[in-house]
């Protein structure tokens, strides 16, 4: 099965290290560990899915323009992660470890790499552009419900073989940097860095909520009932007047 794995092609220092890991560092590497995921779903997929010889989209994550830009493959099934990694993790044990990594091997670099714009404009798209129509219909479906559009944020996905098929034959053959000019021409999408954001961290954000209404106070309802007290009676006229004629009958 194909998966598709997310590094960032940027420096960031966290700890004291540099956490950059492009396409060009990829390249220079030939095989990498696959370290410091720090995601569950992603450790499982990891630890228990990938097998050696999958194919991986290797992709850039937390930048300007996000996209993938070169295959891969897996060269060593998952074994604990216990590297030093900023995000190195002192609870996990060799007996029973947390985290998990692979091995990737380098392949080739796409010629256009397919961005994050590209993808999504043709998973929101009702038609197969006429500019792609070398995906076939089966491709343009099958991007529409890669997780990449639909989970954006998890750093190990599963791809259908289809959609590994289209991305490939987008990275190969071009031909579509009109449609990512249409896709930015509506204005109303955020930058792709921040809506593509890093991905291991647990993000968590908080939700606005309208405020809640504020229960009257004890002391105020006191006062209610008190002045509710103070009040006179009101008097029930109808059953005064039906007293009056009954008094007028007996004289």
């Amino acid at each position: 099965m194909p998966w598709l794995m997310k590094a960032e092609p940027d420096s960031r220092v966290v700890k004291g290290k540099d956490v950059k890991f492009s396409v060009d560092d990829f390249e220079a590497m030939g095989t990498s560990p696959w370290d410091g995921v720090r995601n569950h779903e992603a450790k499982n997929i990891m630890k228990s899915k990938m097998k050696v010889g999958d194919k991986v989209l290797f992709y850039h994550s937390n930048t300007k323009v996000p996209g993938i830009f070169a295959l891969a493959e897996v060269a060593r099934e998952g074994y604990p992660d216990r590297t030093s990694h900023p995000y190195y993790d002192p609870k996990t044990s060799q007996s029973s470890p947390t985290w998990y990594m692979i091995d990737v091997r380098f392949l080739s670099r796409l010629q256009y790499p397919p961005t994050l714009a590209l993808i999504r404009y043709l998973a929101s798209s009702t038609s197969l552009p006429d500019e792609v129509q070398y995906i076939g219909q089966k491709g343009f479906q099958a991007l529409k419900g890669m997780a990449l559009v639909n989970r954006g944020r998890l750093s190990v996905q599963p791809v259908e073989q289809v959609a590994y098929d289209a991305i490939e034959m987008l990275g190969t053959k071009g031909g579509w940097d009109t449609l990512v000019s249409k896709g930015k021409g509506n204005g109303k999408r955020k930058s792709e860095a921040v809506e593509d954001g890093q991905d291991d961290e647990e993000l968590v954000q908080s939700k606005k909520q309208k405020p809640a209404t504020q229960p009257k106070k004890a002391t105020e309802r006191k006062n209610i009932k008190k002045e509710d007290s103070e009040k006179p009676p009101v008097k029930d006229l109808a059953h005064t007047d039906t007293a009056k004629r009954r008094s007028k009958r007996l004289k």
